[in-house]
């Protein structure tokens, strides 16, 4: 039997470029420790941590912890690519709902180095060495980072397939920005325009500039996941309720359909958003505010539609319509996203779910989206797996 969960406490410091942070220990510890003074409980109450990074020695999860306290309990390390924190989100949330733990901790923290993403293992198979093959099959020689590659490819098959405009990824990105200006822990927070997006310089031409990436970022966030039982016990707060969660990796589709939208989870991330909404009995389309992986602008375009905001090919609308922002039909990315919040790996998932959990609060401020009662999460790990989580007001 399930229990009823509730992310009773969140953290989040501010976002910053890559030599301007503080060290990774430093920052999960501070993240740790606002989760839990905003839960209104000692560390000595949780009773196992999760704590997600890409880039780092094993056992970096003890490190950051233990500048919050020792006090014997299990710590699990996680590493599942961009999708990190959400997997430690997703791993506490099933051991609390399974009954066999009432609160416990996940943290996300990532201290990045400048430029495209790298791996020191040479010596070995790359995990991404199948998707890359396919992306040269389908895409020919295209001299640009693999993950930027892999994206712009999808994007520019979405162009290829159903007239989607360049322009319409750069008004993905201006949207973020003008959605960032709002937030003091965004790493960008400057607004800018479709015209200065298209002018920038070019990555990929027709396909990609460089702000319609996300930066490499550094940061930490945390929630405190507790089972209904404990809050009722310790008065604390229950209005955010996981009401669906749902963990999906590839499917055969992700090769076998020889197409760069597939490629990069598209059928993955729409099975997940299925089971999540199941799960909560709604459907994805009920939601007020969306929180999504924009890790490219291509990728926020493609979202909407494994969501199931909207048809296949009908991303392109959803955007000329403005349902995609204030005034529209869901506000997706009220953080800035990852384009202008930033991307720290191991974060990203736990700074979506604290967006999140403080949009259906009321406290998001000049972010606030009127009315919020039900948010939907989408984080995304090419190699792969991605995690949708339902959050209901309660």
């Amino acid at each position: 039997m399930s229990r009823n969960v509730f992310v009773a406490g969140v953290g989040m410091i501010p976002f910053t470029k890559p030599g301007q942070s503080a060290t990774y220990d430093v920052m999960g510890g501070e993240a740790a420790r606002l989760a839990l003074a905003d839960a209104g409980i000692d560390y000595q109450d949780v009773q196992q941590a999760y704590v997600g990074y890409v880039y780092g020695n094993s056992t970096c999860g003890q490190k950051a912890l233990y500048r919050v306290g020792m006090t014997g309990i299990p710590v699990v390390n996680v590493n599942n690519n961009c999708s990190t924190g959400s997997s430690a989100l997703f791993l506490a949330r099933t051991l609390v709902a399974s009954g066999a733990a009432d609160c416990v901790l996940a943290l996300g923290f990532e201290q990045m180095n400048p430029g495209a993403l790298s791996t020191p293992w040479t010596d070995r198979p790359h995990s991404l060495e199948q998707f890359s093959a396919l992306a040269d099959q389908l895409l020919g020689p295209v001299e640009i980072p693999n993950a930027l590659r892999l994206f712009g490819g999808a994007g520019q098959a979405h162009m290829r397939k159903y007239g989607t405009r360049f322009e319409t990824f750069a008004k993905i990105r201006a949207k973020a920005s003008r959605h960032a200006a709002n937030n003091p822990l965004a790493v960008f927070r400057d607004v800018v325009t479709v015209d200065d997006v298209l002018a920038e310089k070019v990555m990929w031409p027709g396909v990609m500039t460089r702000s319609m990436a996300c930066p490499p970022t550094c940061g930490a966030a945390a929630a405190l996941i507790v089972s209904e039982d404990f809050a009722r016990r310790r008065g604390l707060r229950t209005d955010v309720r996981i009401a669906g969660q749902s963990m999906a990796t590839d499917l055969h589709s992700t090769f076998d359909a020889q197409d760069m939208i597939r490629l990069v989870g598209f059928d993955m991330a729409r099975k997940a958003t299925q089971e999540a909404c199941e799960q909560a009995g709604v459907s994805s389309q009920d939601a007020d505010v969306v929180e999504l992986h924009d890790c490219f602008a291509h990728n926020e375009l493609l979202t909407y539609e494994a969501l199931g905001l909207c048809g296949e090919g009908e991303g392109e609308k959803l955007v000329e319509d403005g349902d995609n922002t204030y005034g529209g039909r869901w506000v997706t990315n009220p953080s800035g996203g990852l384009l202008s919040k930033g991307h720290p790996l191991g974060a990203t998932g736990l700074a979506q779910c604290y967006e999140l959990t403080h949009q259906l609060r009321g406290t998001a401020d000049k972010r606030q989206v009127e009315g919020a009662r039900l948010a939907l999460q989408h984080n995304l790990g090419l190699g792969g797996a991605c995690v949708v989580t339902v959050y209901q007001r309660h």
